[in-house]
C-alpha cells in the first residue's frame, strides 16, 4: 500500500476498510466454497468446482439425442395393447377430469389406438415400435423409462423446464452445469456444444438459444452451436489476405487490453472474454480437422446412415462421437419435426427413417471404440403425446407420462423401468420427474445435485430447483 496514501488515510476510513475485509472474509466461509467459485471458475476451463467428485463417476460425457417437439411414446416405445383395443371409444373420464390438456381441452376425448405395431426385441424381449428395428437391435444396451413426467405442457417452457429444471428463463441449462461442475477435457473445443437439425415434415417448433445457455453462470459455460451446414462456426477461416500470424498478434493485443480491464474491474466476464478469444484462436486449427471425414472409413458412414456436409441427424450423431474423441463434455443434438397434432401414423414413418439408424449405430460405435461405459446417452423430448386423438390422426401434448431411453455411463442394460396406465396416460409406476431425471444424470457424473448450487439474488440456484430430486439408484448399474 502507498505509504503517503496511508499517512493521509483516516482512522474511519482505515477502520471502514478493515471491517469490510473482515466481513468478505466471514461471508465466504459462510457461503461454501461451491457458491463462491463462479467467478474462481472462469479463469480457466479445465478446472470444474466440484474437486473433488461428491461420488466415484460412472460417466465422463453426456451427449444428449434431444427429439424436439414431443415424440409420442405411445408410437416409439411404451406398447398398449389395451388402447388398441379401447380405439374410436370415449377416454376414461375417471382419467382425465381436472387434468390439464393443452389443445384438446373441453373437447370430446377419444381413444386412439397405436397407429404401428410393436414387437419384442433382444434378449430382454422389451416391446419396441417396428418402425425402430436398428434401435431394437441394441436394446439389450439401454434402458427405457417409460414413467417420466414434466410439469409445463407447452412447447417453449417445456423446452426450458427440460433443459435448465425452472421455467425462469435466465437459469443455466443442463449442459452448462455439467461443465461448470466437471470442467472441461479439451481446450481446443468448446466443452459443451449443440447441433440442430431438421427433417422432412413441416411441424418445425423454434428453437431459442437460451435453452444451452449458461443463465447466472459465467457465460463460457454456455453451449456453443455448430452449424450442421457450411461453416461450422462463423468466421472460422481467416480472410483473405491475412496470416496465422496476423491474427495471433491481433489476438495478443485485444487480451493485453482485456487484461487491464481485469486488472482494473476484476469482471469475471472479461476472464471469459480473454479465454474466448484464445480458445476461438485454436478452434482455427482443431475445428477443420474435426469436421474432416475423409478418414472415416465406408463402413462408419453407411452404419449412421451419414453423408457429411447435408446437416442431417445422422451426420451429426457421427460428428457427436468425434466430439466425445476430442474431450468435449456435453454434446447435444436437437432434431426438430415432433409435433404431430395430425397424421402422427405417417409423420413417425419419416422420423423413424431419421433417427433410428443413427441413433442406432452411435451407441454401437461408441461401444466398439470402449468409449460407452463413460458416455451418458439420453435420448427424449420435452413431453410426450395424448392418447386420445386430435384432429385428423393426430396426437396433442402430453405431460402425466412419456419414454426417454437412456445408455452407457453406469446405467442398467436391458432394462424397462416404470410404467404407465393401461392407456398409456400417466406414469403410475416409478413415476420419474424432470428433477430426478437430473438428479440421476448427475449422480452418474459425479455430482451431488443439491450440493451444485449458485448465489442468485439471495437464493441458493440448481439445476434440479429448490425442492431438489431423487436420485433414480434402480436404473444404475
Amino acid at each position: 500500500m502507498n505509504e503517503v496514501f496511508v499517512r493521509e488515510m483516516s482512522r474511519r476510513t482505515f477502520l471502514g476498510c478493515g471491517a469490510a475485509g473482515l466481513g468478505v472474509v466471514a461471508l465466504n466461509s459462510l457461503l461454501g466454497p461451491r457458491l463462491m467459485a463462479a467467478a474462481q471458475a472462469a479463469n480457466l476451463q479445465s478446472n470444474g468446482v466440484v474437486n473433488p467428485l461428491d461420488f466415484p463417476p460412472k460417466a465422463k460425457r453426456v451427449i444428449f439425442l434431444y427429439q424436439a417437439g414431443g415424440p409420442s411414446h405411445l408410437e416409439t416405445f411404451d406398447y398398449k395393447p389395451k388402447l388398441a383395443e379401447m380405439s374410436g371409444r370415449p377416454m376414461p373420464e375417471s382419467l382425465t377430469k381436472g387434468q390439464q390438456i393443452a389443445q384438446l381441452q373441453g373437447q370430446k376425448l377419444t381413444c386412439m389406438g397405436p397407429t404401428h405395431g410393436f414387437k419384442p426385441f433382444g434378449r430382454s424381449g422389451q416391446m419396441v415400435c417396428e418402425l425402430f428395428p436398428h434401435i431394437g437391435g441394441i436394446v439389450d444396451e439401454t434402458c427405457i423409462i417409460r414413467s417420466m413426467w414434466t410439469e409445463q405442457i407447452n412447447h417453449d417452457p417445456a423446452h426450458t423446464f427440460m433443459n435448465s429444471g425452472s421455467i425462469i428463463t435466465g437459469r443455466p441449462s443442463f449442459g452448462s452445469w455439467v461443465l461448470y461442475g466437471l470442467g472441461a477435457e479439451t481446450d481446443n473445443l468448446p466443452g459443451f456444444v449443440v447441433l440442430v437439425s431438421q427433417g422432412n415434415g413441416g411441424q418445425m417448433q423454434p428453437i431459442a438459444a437460451r435453452q444451452w445457455s449458461a443463465g447466472i453462470l459465467p457465460s463460457r459455460f454456455q453451449g456453443v452451436r455448430f452449424n450442421s451446414v457450411g461453416d461450422p462456426v462463423l468466421y472460422i477461416t481467416n480472410p483473405r489476405g491475412v496470416s496465422r500470424d496476423m491474427q495471433k498478434d491481433s489476438i495478443d493485443t485485444i487480451n493485453a487490453l482485456n487484461a487491464f480491464g481485469d486488472r482494473t474491474l476484476h469482471d469475471p466476464e472479461i476472464q471469459t472474454r480473454i479465454a474466448q478469444y484464445e480458445m476461438a484462436f485454436r478452434m482455427q486449427t482443431s475445428v477443420p480437422g474435426l469436421l474432416d471425414m475423409s478418414s472415416e472409413p465406408p463402413d462408419i458412414l453407411e452404419m449412421y446412415g451419414a453423408k457429411p456436409g447435408d446437416g442431417s441427424f445422422a451426420s451429426n450423431c457421427l460428428l457427436a462421437r468425434r466430439l466425445a474423441e476430442r474431450g468435449v463434455r456435453f454434446i447435444q443434438l436437437y432434431h426438430r419435426d415432433w409435433d404431430h397434432h395430425s397424421d402422427v401414423k405417417n409423420n413417425l414413418v419419416f422420423k423413424a427413417q431419421e433417427v433410428d439408424k443413427a441413433t442406432a449405430a452411435l451407441i454401437l460405435d461408441l461401444k466398439q471404440r470402449g468409449m460407452l461405459d463413460d458416455t451418458l446417452v439420453i435420448w427424449g423430448g420435452e413431453f410426450g403425446r395424448t392418447p386420445m386423438s386430435q384432429g385428423r390422426g393426430g396426437r396433442d401434448h402430453h405431460i402425466k407420462g412419456f419414454s426417454f431411453m437412456v445408455a452407457g455411463g453406469g446405467i442398467k442394460r436391458g432394462l424397462a423401468y416404470g410404467a404407465t396406465d393401461d392407456l398409456g396416460y400417466a406414469a403410475v409406476e416409478h413415476p420419474v420427474s424432470v428433477h430426478d431425471f437430473h438428479a440421476t444424470m448427475l449422480y452418474l457424473l459425479g455430482i451431488d445435485a443439491m450440493k451444485l448450487a449458485v448465489k442468485y439474488q439471495g437464493l441458493d440456484v440448481r439445476l434440479i430447483g429448490p425442492e431438489g430430486g431423487t436420485v433414480v439408484r434402480d436404473i444404475i448399474a
